[in-house]
């Protein structure tokens, strides 16, 4: 319950250290998170109070978390993403190219943090649709996720991925070109007609640059984030013997060793599913790229958290 004086509500947009809520009454405000540690995202649930001399909301405490997506810096430290979500839907598509190796580090990172996963195979009216749509169903169906074709161009999909949405927190992550904006455009067109020109670059292209959530008709909501060229999850946030990997994962507790890295020791069930064709090379590639990555990333034995 919040504090006497403040009243409880939804980020719904982030931008810098400037945001906007709205409260359990629908009504929103623009607002700002009170003192530098004071760190909010998307789809937080917050405590707000009126500062009636400055006339604005000031955010004054962040609700306990479901859950957070965080995502890994330069540094290897962690930065949240986005909070209390049921389902993180990665879109794909024919163009720009998919990058399949960053598909499945969303992948891991939604693994890892108990949140459940969902592929998109969008613009499927272009040239080379099918075959990612084909791609993105073998990744699938050895990690049981399911997928969902779509195209926001004629309406493909669209209502069936309303349905896989209703009622739900989702949120909508890829590579910048993906599409992503143009889906959510189908999907709550009233929502985002009032911020289409302001997220339109140089050559009027829509880009979105903040994460923004949007109420869904019929219940749920959907949050809109930035495209990206790279992801890299949380390291801190990783399961450390499969990364995330739930392939890999089934495979570990038959390896020779308990604490085998699946890259070249002697008995490990992964490399030898690898040999048998029953595990994906590239799949396998992948998470080598995320285990040298983790093992980079991790602190020096005996170092100090605030020395990194």
């Amino acid at each position: 319950m919040p504090e006497p004086g403040t009243f409880a509500a939804t980020l719904i947009v982030t931008f810098g250290r400037h945001a906007r809520v709205r409260d359990d009454s629908g009504k929103e405000f623009d607002a700002r998170p009170i003192g530098r540690k004071l760190d909010c995202v998307c789809g937080d649930r917050v405590d707000c109070r009126h500062d009636p001399e400055h006339g604005e909301v000031h955010i004054v405490a962040v609700q306990p978390r479901r859950n957070l997506l965080q995502r890994a810096d330069g540094r290897g430290r962690p930065e949240p993403v986005v909070a209390n979500i049921d389902l993180l839907a990665v879109v794909a598509a024919p163009a720009p190219a998919p990058d399949y190796f960053m598909i499945d580090r969303y992948l891991a990172a939604a693994h890892c943090t108990g949140i459940e996963a969902l592929l998109i195979a969008n613009k499927l009216d272009l040239e080379g649709g099918q075959t990612t749509l084909h791609t993105l169903r073998s990744l699938a169906e050895a990690l049981d996720v399911p997928v969902q074709a779509a195209c926001a161009t004629d309406g493909h999909g669209i209502e069936e991925l309303l349905t896989r949405l209703r009622g739900r927190c989702a949120v909508l992550v890829g590579q910048s070109g993906v599409g992503k904006s143009s889906l959510l455009q189908a999907l709550v067109p009233a929502m985002v007609q009032r911020v289409q020109e302001l997220d339109r670059d140089d050559e009027g292209r829509h880009t979105t640059t903040r994460s923004e959530l949007f109420q869904l008709p019929g219940g749920g909501a959907l949050i809109d984030s930035p495209g990206v060229r790279d992801f890299a999850p949380a390291i801190s946030s990783l399961e450390p013997r499969s990364l995330g990997f739930a392939d890999v994962e089934k495979l570990a507790p038959h390896c020779r060793f308990h604490d085998c890295r699946h890259m070249r020791e002697p008995g490990c069930a992964v490399t030898e599913a690898v040999t048998a064709g029953t595990l994906d090379v590239r799949r396998h590639e992948s998470y080598r790229r995320l285990r040298r990555l983790f093992e980079d990333l991790q602190p020096a034995p005996g170092a100090r958290r605030g020395n990194r």
